[in-house]
């Protein structure tokens, strides 16, 4: 048998793994490679993965960097079936066509100024995505299934966002391979914790957060209350960007909780992002998925009297209406990074007008409008204007979906203890090396960081 990390090894995106027995071919996720270096070329090139010959695909969550290059198998010819939860299945789909009406659109425009002899070709389309429907097998969280000949997985609670799963896979007369996607903080709201397994030969565990700390979430709530109390007595409209699932769903959580204790008043909460609306009412879907906490808030109608208030904005038209109204108002609109979306165009026609506040709640990449407006930019170009800001700027840490290293050493404990062969991947190379270190000091193992298409045989 052998596994072969074809994405997210020694960084974050494109994750992958190809899964070979004597009898079977599984792939654990099919991720797109994002950030710097990330082309179209790069993303086309799914190694030795030969999507004819594989039997099944297994996905751990929904994010574009683990199910966004799917469309390429089926183009190619898998016709297997793709194993996820319900909630999985309902994302996917809704990332994917937004991520396949991003590259219709992108080379619709790079080809206006092309000869036509050499149009530029998306990557996938629409319909593509659609060729994936009938191939989704949900499956609920801790029932064995066979994927494959010879081979079994478990999916189990990863706490990430809705549907987000660490997988146990069962290999007949061979190993247990522990997958443990990309896992969330301890505590987080709406989420369940996450659920580690309790053993296996072979780990495999994300590294993203693996040589730092985040704020305690406490800290952060406190600090954005904070700042909802100052915008709003001082009439301001606040921009927040966000991505679309989990980071929107979960600031809409926090400002209902502000409401209803009285930190502020009801006010107008505008929802610009067709994605995020779309996720959102996925949420209401999947309330079995909910934790104690906000299967409580439910039962008490406790936040429903700001959540009715939640105005979801879906036309452009709707959302150029919105810069004609004066606040106090929130707008919390993608993308998360401000490389794109409407959020963009409320930047441009709000970031140089002191009565607007920006705050920034994700991960900003380098060199993004959102990191050069994080690290107090005086004077950002946007849309082709170049604009003083003297909007009020607020980044705020501690909001993240994904594990601190505190939480990433207690999922590895309970595991650590059969002493199985542990390998770091989605994180990098100074985050899973600081990782290892810890993972070898506390508990003894010996922890390897696997490469891009390295060999992992058994």
């Amino acid at each position: 048998m052998r596994i072969v990390p074809c994405g997210a090894a020694g960084e974050v995106t494109g994750s992958a793994y190809l899964v070979e027995t004597g009898k079977s071919r599984v792939l654990v996720d099919c991720g797109m490679f994002q950030g710097a270096g990330a082309t179209e070329k790069r993303n086309a090139d799914l190694g030795p993965i030969d999507p004819a010959r594989l039997d099944a695909v297994v996905l751990t969550h929904a994010h574009l960097d683990h199910t966004g290059r799917l469309p390429l198998l089926t183009a190619r010819g898998f016709r297997g079936s793709v194993y996820c939860t319900p909630a999985t299945e309902d994302f996917t789909r809704i990332i994917l066509l937004d991520s396949a009406h991003i590259q219709e659109s992108d080379a619709e425009r790079a080809n206006r100024k092309r000869p036509h002899d050499r149009p530029v070709v998306p990557l996938y389309t629409r319909a593509d995505v659609d060729k994936l429907n009938p191939l989704f097998e949900p499956t609920p969280l801790k029932k064995v299934i066979t994927v494959a000949p010879g081979v079994q997985v478990m999916f189990r609670e990863a706490g990430h966002i809705l549907g987000s799963t660490s997988i146990d896979m069962m290999i007949d007369g061979g190993p247990t391979i522990a997958f443990s996607g990309d896992l969330g903080p301890l505590n987080s709201p709406i989420l369940n914790d996450y659920d580690p397994p309790l053993k296996a030969d072979i780990v495999f565990q994300e590294s993203t957060y693996g040589g730092r700390e985040h704020r305690p979430l406490a800290e952060t709530v406190a600090e954005f209350r904070g700042i909802l109390r100052d915008a709003v007595a001082q009439n301001k409209k606040l921009l927040i960007p966000a991505f679309a699932i989990g980071r929107s769903q979960q600031v809409i959580y926090h400002i209902a909780e502000a409401v209803r204790d009285g930190v502020i008043p009801p006010l107008p909460i505008y929802l610009d992002s067709p994605m995020a609306v779309e996720a959102t009412q996925c949420y209401g879907k999947h309330r079995n998925l909910f934790d104690a906490e906000a299967k409580a808030h439910e039962a008490s109608e406790d936040l429903k009297p700001t959540l009715d208030r939640l105005e979801f904005v879906r036309s452009p038209d709707e959302s150029r209406a919105l810069n004609e109204l004066s606040g106090p108002m929130v707008i919390i609109a993608g993308s998360g990074m401000c490389d794109g979306g409407r959020i963009v165009h409320h930047l441009r026609n709000n970031i140089d007008k002191p009565n607007t506040a920006v705050v920034i709640v994700g991960y900003q990449s380098a060199g993004s409008l959102g990191q050069r407006i994080a690290l107090g930019a005086k004077r950002v170009r946007i849309l082709g204007r170049e604009l003083n800001v003297r909007a009020s700027v607020h980044t705020i840490g501690g909001f993240s979906g994904h594990a601190g290293q505190k939480d990433l050493m207690k999922w590895a404990e309970r595991l650590a203890a059969g002493k199985p062969r542990w390998y770091l991947t989605h994180g990098e190379d100074d985050a899973r090396t600081a990782l290892m270190l810890l993972l070898e000091e506390r508990f003894g193992l010996r922890v390897r960081l696997p490469r891009l298409y390295d060999n992992i045989e058994f």
